[in-house]
């Protein structure tokens, strides 16, 4: 299959994102044209990356003073200690505002790179070389950066869009299935909340994502790109509409909270099981009929997925979250807001549905008896 290329407009330069297998060679073409004054590359690498890319893009980017950086990603080390490191490097070593610095790694990787490069001088050109399915499908895509502080994650940050982002899926060849679940909780949201055609897809060709059958995968990336580019167009700043792309995250948050953000659970299970709460909400709601749930779950059943929902079927389980709901950093009053379904393919509104805690608690009967 060919590579696959999908313009992101809003923004004062734009940019691409191109997908594909094997598609690092178009760097150093892309860099040429989209930064024609460098002499400077910083590449920031995940540890975790297999060795043989390094060296790829070693040989790719030989023409240019490179600067090589390894990054052990985690959630203690998205931190602004990690960041004044870097900036300090980019200092040392002379770096302008015209040259470039590129991340190589998942959605942590990204999301401290940058925000690196969107406060160093004001803003440094930056290239985002996703490795992940989850950040392929989702924090590349919009321009959120940012560090965790000892108040919560993501709390210092920034919106900085690339100059380019490239979603390689010869990355994806040694990840385990775990982090592929994490991607296809983001790829499974997007359906649900914005196209009941890709739905419907998914239901056919779950099973060859899994599998990492190279057509499947290009093309649910691609689409997945597509939807959550379709919020952020209208909304980069997260004002609006761009809020529909929460739903299931408000419980997922509280659910990775209560966990202490332990590896044993990872953020895209997190996701799975908050969707399925946020639906049963929408029943409680009657802003959608229970066959969705039904419709939902049996996806879930064909993927072997389930798990992720079955710890939350008694009372104490859901009022164990409320501690956590109440911390999450879109609330804007002492109400929970929450992003309800309506069918495939349709959410309610940012802002319409806030729920107050003594509510939610006396619901939570009704939400486990679906």
């Amino acid at each position: 299959m060919k590579k696959k290329e999908i313009k992101f407009k809003n923004s004062s330069q734009g940019y691409s994102i191109i997908i594909g297998d094997n598609i690092l060679g178009i760097l150093p073409k892309k860099i040429k044209l989209l930064c024609p004054k460098i002499k400077n590359i910083a590449l920031v690498i995940d540890k975790n990356v297999p060795k043989k890319f390094k060296s790829s893009l070693s040989k790719k980017l030989k023409n240019y003073n490179l600067t090589f950086l390894t990054f052990e990603a985690n959630e203690k080390t998205k931190s602004f200690k990690i960041v004044d490191h870097y900036l300090n490097i980019l200092f040392k070593k002379n770096f302008n505002r015209s040259d470039l610095v590129i991340a190589v790694g998942g959605g942590i990787t990204g999301d401290t790179v940058g925000f690196v490069s969107s406060i160093y001088k004001r803003g440094i050109n930056f290239i985002n070389i996703p490795t992940t399915l989850l950040a392929q499908v989702d924090s590349a895509i919009g321009g959120k950066t940012g560090v965790n502080s000892v108040h919560g994650k993501n709390l210092i940050g920034s919106f900085y869009q690339p100059r380019l982002v490239i979603n390689d899926i010869s990355f994806l060849s040694s990840l385990p299935k775990k982090q592929m679940i994490c991607g296809f909780a983001e790829i499974l949201k997007h359906a649900i909340i914005k196209d009941k055609n890709f739905f419907i897809w998914l239901k056919k060709n779950s099973e060859a994502i899994f599998l990492k059958r190279k057509n499947e995968l290009i093309n649910a990336i691609k689409k997945s790109c597509l939807i959550k580019i379709h919020f952020v167009n209208q909304d980069v700043n997260e004002k609006g509409i761009r809020m529909k792309l929460n739903f299931g995250h408000t419980f997922a948050h509280a659910i990775e909270a209560k966990n202490k953000f332990s590896k044993n659970s990872s953020h895209g299970e997190a996701v799975l099981s908050g969707m399925i709460l946020a639906i049963k909400l929408s029943i409680i709601y009657k802003t959608c009929h229970e066959k969705i749930l039904h419709e939902v779950k049996n996806l879930y059943f064909q993927n072997n997925l389930s798990y992720t929902f079955k710890n939350f079927k008694t009372k104490s389980a859901i009022l164990n979250l409320i501690p956590y709901l109440k911390n999450d950093k879109k609330n804007n009053d002492s109400k929970i807001n929450f992003i309800l379904l309506k069918k495939i393919g349709q959410t309610t509104q940012p802002n319409n549905f806030k729920i107050s805690i003594p509510k939610l608690k006396k619901i939570c009967n009704s939400i486990i008896q679906y």
